[in-house]
């Protein structure tokens, strides 16, 4: 490290895919680091460089160029492997490939490895587990974003770095950083507040609300709970709008059409009780056909953002909402910084774990999604919302501190890094 120059941060995740739950995780994990280590100079690897320098104001290198990938990593004081669910095969073993050789190709360089803030697993093969214990033993920290996590690296024979259990760093974001002004114009461009009548013809306009037996005799045998808007904060909109409750779908197997249907139903009752419902695609553009899919289901009319968003604004749309029905995880996690109530749908353990953090259950596998349990876990929202917020704050604020302890460790780290680059030049 040069004199009067910060060290040089190496960071590996699933960067520059517009996927908006790994942006967050870089944009919150940049801002934990600048925290700590003000001097601090960043290079992603990133499917799209050129995009994420311009967004996040660092040296970017495209991580598909080993020679790029390879001059980044001898520059560099440091190699941070992560956020995110980047150690896992089920999506294919070369993902796991991919993460591991970035790793094992620092430590071939000499240069100490932090792995920050993952979530591990699953990893089932055999291979993939032998790749693990080979190369994750081999670096000088690991951070996992959950309990079950340090579980499975143990289950896998890693033993010999030190463990520590923080939290996914998009905890730590300050929710200062929303812009309610930004995000009521983001709302207000979807048309999610536009005065319509649903497809069956009635009116949906809040003090026209259905009550529980005119819901039951619109097709729903269990409406949900109350006859009206009931959760009075008005996200951080105020309460001059209609309530307005955001839905995260993605594609994966056996989330199809009777699941499709139980969400469909489900957003009805919503709209039946005076809320609007707006599909938010938080991967652009893969989660919009599959949110177009459920609203076509729907009986009355939902919005969909049809566009990307940076994280700045989806932080900003999201602290606009009442409530946010999620299947991403990164959706969910945005609803419970900015204090707005989360009801997930797992596809994935990430999404369990998560959920346990807080001290909530999903309401449902997204492969076997059932109405009773859907509408039961909105309605334990619904029926004390002051309550469930209080909760929801007392669970986050821990999280948050852990979450901004994985830069302080990583930055002990930064720092003897530093100081051998500074020796070595």
């Amino acid at each position: 490290m040069a004199a009067g120059k910060g060290p040089v941060v190496a960071i590996s995740g699933y960067y520059g895919f517009d996927n908006l739950g790994d942006e967050a995780v870089l944009y919150s994990l940049l801002e934990a680091l600048r925290e700590v280590c003000p001097t601090v100079r960043p290079v992603v690897l990133s499917h799209a460089p050129e995009r994420t320098s311009a967004l996040y104001g660092v040296e970017a290198v495209n991580r598909w160029r080993i020679g790029e990938v390879y001059r980044a990593l001898t520059r560099a004081d440091l190699l941070l492997s992560g956020g995110g669910s980047l150690l896992q095969d089920v999506t294919g073993l070369k993902s796991l490939v991919y993460y591991l050789g970035v790793v094992w190709l620092a430590r071939r360089l000499g240069k100490p490895v932090v792995f920050y803030a993952q979530g591990i697993g699953p990893v089932k093969s055999k291979t993939g587990r032998l790749l693990m214990r080979l190369v994750a033993n081999d670096v000088q920290l690991i951070t996992v974003r959950d309990e079950n996590s340090a579980r499975d690296l143990a289950e896998m024979g890693v033993t010999r770095p030190p463990v520590e259990v923080t939290a996914d760093p998009v905890l730590g974001l300050d929710p200062a950083r929303a812009d309610r002004e930004k995000g009521m114009e983001i709302l207000e461009r979807t048309g999610v507040f536009e005065p319509s009548a649903g497809r069956d013809g009635r009116d949906n306009q809040p003090g026209s609300t259905p009550s529980p037996g005119e819901a039951c005799s619109a097709g729903n045998p269990h409406p949900l709970v109350g006859a009206g808007p009931a959760l009075g904060e008005g996200g951080g909109r105020g309460s001059t709008t209609a309530p307005v409750v955001g839905v995260s779908v993605r594609e994966w197997p056996g989330f199809g059409g009777e699941q499709q249907r139980v969400l469909a139903r489900v957003c009805d009752d919503l709209c039946h009780r005076g809320y609007r419902v707006l599909f938010i695609p938080l991967q652009y553009p893969e989660d919009l056909a599959v949110s177009r899919e459920v609203t076509a289901m729907m009986r009355e009319r939902a919005a969909v953002l049809d566009r990307g968003l940076t994280v700045g604004e989806a932080v900003s749309l999201v602290a606009c909402l009442d409530l946010l029905v999620g299947m991403r995880l990164h959706a969910l996690i945005l609803a419970a910084v900015m204090g707005v109530p989360p009801v997930g749908i797992s596809y994935d353990p990430k999404v369990d774990r998560f959920l346990e953090q807080l001290g909530l259950q999903p309401a449902g596998q997204a492969n076997g999604l059932e109405y009773a349990a859907l509408s039961r876990a909105v309605d334990e929202v619904l029926a004390d919302p002051a309550g469930f917020r209080a909760s929801l704050a007392r669970m986050v604020g821990p999280l948050r501190e852990r979450a901004r302890a994985t830069a302080r460790l990583a930055g002990a780290l930064m720092e003897v890094g530093g100081r051998k680059s500074e020796v070595g030049s």
